[in-house]
């Protein structure tokens, strides 16, 4: 990247899922989008890091102890950080209402963008059934979703020897087969009849790796995906309008840019 001023310059970003403590986790490239951070308020919605997966074996290469400095710096240099735990991280739920290193740990938030329109912002696991109610099933599911990605990863290392674009395995089942699709979509109803219930405009969540911005019955639905396979975040503009960044495809852009065009968010 340029040495230049931050390309993604917003009031608030919102990212998640990004399962620190394992392989498939993209570090370096949250590190890079990071870098080219520049916003208020950053939330951290919930599998910051993999807790499932380090009950069973420890990985923790430095580019994953390096995102976690990186966001302590962005709270020491006057950054609001809020850090809405998850499922896989679940065990922080213990820690809300406590600031570590300048980090609000909170159970959900209600956020207030620039034109007044207010957000709940939340993990998502909680309105999951399988999460919620056959948590085995969710184990055994977290293990064929890391299979999954293992085996992507090495089709991928193809692909860049044949010198073709990552492709996802993964997002293409759950746009190809019905159950997972059915799932999405209750999923994201549910979380709309959990916004109109707290009586706010739209809500703001992780959890099921897809990012997505639609509305639902007059209710903002918006889904910042995950940091293992898109690589993407939602940034609120100035004037309380979102967008989703995709990262893979953004630095791209950023590459092949001149200098004074660099910008991507505003």
């Amino acid at each position: 990247m340029h040495e230049t001023s931050p390309a993604v310059r917003c009031r608030t970003a919102f990212i998640s899922d990004i399962h620190l403590g394992t392989k498939g986790c993209q570090a370096e490239l949250l590190l890079e989008f990071i870098r080219e951070l520049e916003c208020e308020t950053l939330y951290l919605v919930g599998d910051i890091v993999d807790g499932w997966k380090l009950r069973s074996g420890w990985h923790w290469p430095q580019a994953h102890n390096d995102v976690v400095q990186k966001i302590l710096r962005l709270a020491r240099k006057g950054v609001k950080v809020v850090y809405v735990p998850g499922n896989h991280d679940e065990v922080v739920r213990d820690f809300c209402g406590v600031h570590f290193g300048g980090v609000i740990v909170a159970r959900d938030a209600i956020h207030e963008a620039a034109d007044g329109r207010r957000y709940l912002v939340t993990h998502g696991d909680e309105f999951d059934g399988v999460v919620q109610n056959a948590r085995w099933l969710a184990f055994l599911g977290d293990w064929s979703y890391r299979a999954l990605i293992a085996l992507n990863t090495h089709f991928n290392r193809a692909r860049r020897m044949m010198g073709l674009g990552y492709w996802s395995l993964s997002a293409y089942l759950k746009h190809k087969v019905k159950d997972a699709v059915a799932f999405i979509d209750k999923f994201e109803g549910a979380m709309a009849d959990e916004a109109r219930r707290r009586g706010v405009h739209g809500v703001i969540c992780g959890h099921i790796h897809k990012a997505e911005m639609r509305d639902i019955d007059g209710v903002a639905y918006l889904n910042d995906g995950d940091w293992v396979e898109s690589c993407t975040a939602i940034v609120e503009r100035f004037d309380g309008t979102f967008e989703v960044v995709h990262w893979l495809e953004a630095r791209k852009a950023l590459a092949a840019a001149p200098i004074p065009f660099r910008r991507i968010a505003a």
